[in-house]
């Protein structure tokens, strides 16, 4: 197997199931340029008894020739037969891999939920064939992955119907952390610094298929400029196609995404659909539910509430908050390049545009660090919630961005700030972060003792006022190997 960056359990994982004397039934999703292909296929080692891919926006029929076509090149069948339905495309499928020798025999289905068009009986389909042939053998690998997460959540990993506990594994494939970005960076012969390495990230996010299309012979800046502003930008149109191939409407989930860039903290659903002008139905809830499963959005309960009866996640405390770089760095850059300037990244370096953004990016930054900052801590052991909170008097106006509520009856004032050089805390932010603590106490009434963190990249200078930390996390903390 060749070296591969990253995966290191998703790899032994998979392997594992290769290996193993029962037909195996394995689910691999995530989100569009994740990777999941290039797993498979490394797992794999490219020896596919059968593999086929689905074409986005395609007919019934389309699919069908596709599939055909397909099972032609694997079978060496001198003359296509297009099957008129899925149950006999997957019959036909039994069929050649029983002319095949003894041992395992490896199907993979790529972009599975492509392939399900309306009224087209592909699920039923694709029961019968695992139900009736596959899961009755040992030696069949059947893998399948697909970007439309919502779909594959709902129609394979809690599927009601017939594919109900049929999976017999399924893995999320997540993004790079931090860590594996530095790994795939080193490997590519780059001389990136950390900084350079958290900013990219903040970017694109860990997203491989982004990161591969990076030139080291260009700083950071001029990649990014060529990628997303020149005129022929590779990832000029992502945004549009990422959210279309995900999500069959994608119109409501890109007006709730496009409400929740313009508030870091996040906001309810009532706070959302007055923003966006939704209506709020059951359709919201399922966008809602999609872009979190998506890995969009996250849900979280602000510290001091509590979730509604039942512990239903859509009580009107839960707020709602953009965690996707791509997408914050889209609605905060890309739209706002009216001029169409080719450059736009780097003549906007050091102003409030890019001061903010890198304000809002590095707390998601943080955030989805979340285990480097509490092993960071000490606290890898301790369960604890991230959430925020923010004031309930108008006047008051004191919020804090992340708070780590831990179950050993203490909690972490996070204060999460971006620069090139160490902090300065001078006197009129040490009487803030006094104020915003006593408020915190105050409003919450908590009993909890409360530990003041400052998150920087380059730490804390020293002097006077910086006596009111208590703890300290830097930018390297978020590089761990975890």
């Amino acid at each position: 197997m060749k070296e591969f960056v990253g995966r290191k359990a998703e790899l032994k994982e998979l392997s594992g199931y290769m290996e193993s004397g029962q037909s195996e039934f394995i689910a691999v999703y995530g989100r569009r340029r994740v990777g999941k292909t290039c797993l498979i296929r490394t797992t794999a080692q490219d020896s596919f008894s059968f593999f086929v891919t689905g074409i986005y926006g395609a007919s019934k029929s389309e699919q069908l020739t596709n599939f055909a076509i397909a099972l032609q090149k694997y079978s060496g069948s001198a003359r296509l037969s297009v099957p008129k339905d899925w149950i006999l495309a997957f019959y036909e499928l039994s069929k050649y891999l029983e002319t095949l020798p003894e041992g395992r025999k490896i199907i993979f289905i790529d972009e599975l939920p492509w392939m399900d068009t309306a009224k087209s009986g592909f699920i039923p389909a694709l029961e019968n064939f695992w139900n009736t042939w596959a899961a009755l053998r040992s030696d069949v690998k059947l893998f399948v992955c697909g970007s439309a997460t919502s779909w594959m959540i709902n129609n394979l990993i809690r599927s009601k119907g017939g594919l109900h506990n049929r999976l017999t594994h399924h893995i999320v494939l997540e993004p790079f952390t931090l860590n594996e970005c530095e790994e795939f960076f080193r490997r590519n012969g780059f001389s990136y610094s950390r900084r350079q390495i958290a900013e990219c990230y903040m970017v694109m996010g860990g997203i491989p298929y982004y990161l591969s299309m990076i030139d080291r012979s260009e700083s950071l800046a001029a990649n990014i400029d060529r990628l997303f502003f020149s005129r022929n930008a590779p990832l000029k149109d992502e945004f549009n196609d990422l959210y279309k191939a995900l999500f069959k409407n994608a119109a409501p989930h890109m007006a709730i995404v496009q409400c929740l860039a313009t508030k870091g903290i996040g906001m309810t659903r009532k706070e959302i659909v007055k923003a966006s002008g939704l209506i709020d139905n059951g359709a919201l809830s399922t966008a809602l539910e999609e872009l979190e499963s998506c890995g969009f959005i996250r849900l979280y309960v602000p510290f001091g509430r509590t979730r509604s009866a039942g512990g239903k996640r859509l009580g009107s405390s839960v707020l709602f908050q953009l965690v996707d770089f791509y997408t914050l760095f889209y609605y905060r850059f890309i739209q706002q390049n009216s001029y169409h300037d080719e450059h736009f990244w780097s003549a906007s370096f050091n102003s409030p545009l890019h001061g903010t953004w890198c304000g809002l990016s590095f707390e998601i930054l943080c955030l989805l660090h979340l285990k480097q900052v509490k092993a960071t801590l000490g606290i890898a052991g301790v369960q604890a919630a991230a959430c925020s909170w923010r004031s309930r008097h108008p006047d008051n106006g004191t919020q804090i961005d992340l708070l780590i509520d831990r179950k050993d009856d203490t909690v972490n004032i996070c204060e999460m700030k971006y620069s090139r050089k160490e902090f300065v805390i001078d006197k009129a932010y040490e009487e803030k972060l006094r104020n915003k603590i006593d408020s915190f106490i105050t409003e919450t009434g908590t009993r909890k003792s409360v530990i003041l963190t400052m998150v920087t990249t380059e730490g804390v200078c020293q002097n006077n006022y910086s006596g009111i930390v208590q703890k300290e996390i830097i930018l390297d903390d978020l590089f761990l190997a975890l």
